[in-house]
């Protein structure tokens, strides 16, 4: 009976011998195949001149994994770097198809973290990957602190990059589910999500960095004066009974303070700033007849503009059109918010759906 034992446990091992060595043999097989693939890749991108190395394979897989859902509805007014502004908000909302909810385990614990993104916007993006050659994508770019100077595309943080990819740090308010609740966000509503990764002060914070002169330009682009008239704050108390329960804020106040730290910047592009442009224009005075207006509204003269005309910017924010004005010394008078068509059709997380969570903070 011991011998027919002796001899099934050696059976036994023999098979186990053999099941791990015909798992190794597919594990060096599949290890073949990927470096074939990768060389097939490389041969099919290679130069036809011998000479010349082969290049790398056209593209990689990627897709988001999850879609942004911020206070920032349009490009304009999103702020060009994160944390400027500590109070806007955005909720990162993970695709359950590709993310399981328990990858967020532990993000919490972390007091920020980095987003990697899609510049989604980028008017340039289906030329882009449809047809490379015709992109034109320009080598040097206009910098808003060097007033219209150039600066190589590499050496700044705009959009418009050969691989239209974004990375923002943002602190990490409150993990629920499959979504994140972050603040001082850079980001548009909308944004497509590539990775989130936490940030990690003793390897992500450099000691002694620095940085060229012309980004050292304290207040460069900072305002004067903010002022919010009689007639927005009564306007705001309307929008915001439509809005509140849809809102990453708790009140109309704290949702004033937000467009206070947003308008504290001078959020304008350069050619705005210099030559307005997609704004209204309210006359000054009724003596500003149609000739004037005419001349008001004259691309190469906007200087004379500026004797009959107002230019009025708006900004919009968690489904509310606020408009402004902005005098030539910076002074900002913020007069009237309306409800944007988009408003009511908003579905996404809002301050009601963390407020339990925050309160824990």
């Amino acid at each position: 009976k011991c011998g027919h034992l002796t001899a099934r446990v050696r059976e036994l091992e023999d098979s186990l011998a053999d099941a791990v060595e015909k798992a190794a043999a597919e594990r060096r097989g599949r290890v073949r195949a990927q470096q074939s693939l990768r060389r097939a890749l490389s041969e099919q991108g290679a130069s036809p001149d011998k000479g010349k190395p082969a290049t790398a394979p056209a593209s990689y897989p990627m897709a988001p994994i999850g879609t942004v859902e911020s206070c920032f509805s349009t490009r304009n007014g999103t702020p060009r770097q994160p944390l400027v502004v500590p109070l806007a908000r955005a909720t990162v909302v993970l695709n359950p198809a590709r993310v399981a909810a328990e990858a967020l385990e532990g993000l919490a614990s972390y007091s920020h973290c980095w987003i990697l993104y899609v510049f989604h916007l980028n008017t340039d993006l289906d030329k882009m990957w449809k047809d490379p050659a015709r992109s034109k994508l320009k080598a040097k770019v206009r910098v808003p602190r060097l007033k219209g100077g150039k600066m190589g595309v590499l050496a700044t943080r705009t959009p418009h990059r050969p691989n239209p990819i974004g990375l923002s740090v943002a602190k990490v308010e409150a993990v629920d589910g499959h979504a994140i609740l972050l603040s001082g966000v850079d980001l548009v509503d909308g944004t497509p999500v590539l990775d989130i990764k936490p940030y990690l002060p003793y390897s992500d914070s450099v000691e002694g960095a620095t940085i060229p002169n012309w980004l050292e330009v304290d207040g460069a682009l900072a305002v004067e004066s903010i002022h919010f008239s009689e007639h927005f704050i009564s306007s705001l108390s309307n929008c915001w009974a439509h809005v509140q329960k849809q809102a990453l804020y708790a009140s109309a106040d704290e949702f004033q303070d937000l467009i206070k730290e947003v308008l504290s910047w001078d959020i304008r592009s350069l050619s705005q700033r210099l030559r307005p442009h997609q704004v209204t224009i309210e006359s000054k005075a009724d003596d500003c007849g149609s000739k004037a207006d005419k001349d008001c509204r004259n691309k190469e003269d906007y200087q004379a503009a500026d004797s009959c005309s107002i230019v009025v910017y708006h900004l919009h924010l968690e489904g509310i059109d606020v408009s402004y004005k902005i005098d030539e010394n910076s002074n900002i008078i913020v007069d009237n918010a309306a409800l944007l068509p988009s408003a009511a059709n908003q579905n996404r997380c809002s301050y009601l759906t963390w407020r339990d969570k925050l309160s824990t903070l």
